[in-house]
């Protein structure tokens, strides 16, 4: 069974089309990429994954289970059971990495004891359990990173959404925090959908590989087969549309 499911989700800004019958199963485990260049629509397909938008038209669903529909969400953001990594990473600047982490805890009301030992392992999973008592002014960049995974993963989410996470690192942390991310992925077994403009990460994170342009899916498939239409692309193009 897919986890998460578009059933022909379009999504229009100020007139504008951002999605455009857009349609795609994800099955449970798997790791999918969304590769396009800035305003093709793959932000936007977070954003309404996670239910932060509504579509204009059509449906999805997570889990057998409708979540979002024309006009409307018929189950709210913090009911989704979804992890979250945007760009800007979003960690509280005035809390330490144990309060970071602890907060959607405490909002289900998991008790203390149960909160400090969830904190503890998943610090541990991503080799940061000595910062715990930090802020994250103090932290450096991939250490931000590891935080920020960590808090959305201490809630054992159904799928982890990550929004060109790595976009601010130098090119030799972002191959480390790549191969933290598949390392944690195959520890834990989450579903990941992963967008990011650049084509090297994007081969490296995902299984399947979906190329977006203009709010619409211009070619899906498994990274080898995704490999082979980018050289056939740049044999008949002067200029990549994506870049190398």
């Amino acid at each position: 069974m897919s986890s998460i499911i578009f059933k022909s989700v379009s999504k229009s800004f100020n007139k504008q089309p951002a999605v455009c019958d857009f349609s795609l199963d994800i099955p449970m485990g798997q790791r999918l990429v969304i590769l396009g260049h800035s305003g093709c629509g793959k932000t936007t397909v977070l954003r309404l994954l996670a239910g932060f938008i509504t579509p204009d038209e059509g449906s999805i669903e997570i889990d057998g289970e409708r979540v979002a529909e024309k006009g409307r969400n018929l189950k709210e953001p913090e009911h989704r059971n979804l992890g979250m990594v945007f760009q800007d990473l979003a960690l509280w600047p005035h809390l330490t990495v144990k309060s970071n982490l602890e907060f959607g805890l405490k909002a289900q009301g998991v008790p203390m004891r149960q909160r400090m030992q969830k904190v503890i392992d998943m610090l541990k999973l991503v080799n940061m359990e000595s910062y715990i008592k930090s802020r994250p002014a103090q932290l450096s960049g991939g250490q931000q990173q590891r935080v920020a995974l960590a808090r959305a993963l201490i809630l054992h989410p159904k799928a982890l959404l990550m929004d060109e996470p790595l976009t601010s690192l130098d090119i030799e942390l972002s191959l480390k925090i790549r191969k933290e991310i598949l390392r944690l992925q195959k520890e834990i077994g989450f579903t990941l959908l992963y967008v990011t403009h650049n084509r090297q990460e994007a081969f490296q994170i995902g299984t399947r590989v979906v190329v977006m342009s203009q709010g619409k899916i211009e070619r899906i498939g498994p990274v080898g087969q995704i490999k082979e239409y980018f050289k056939k692309l740049s044999k008949n193009l002067s200029e990549d549309p994506l870049g190398a």
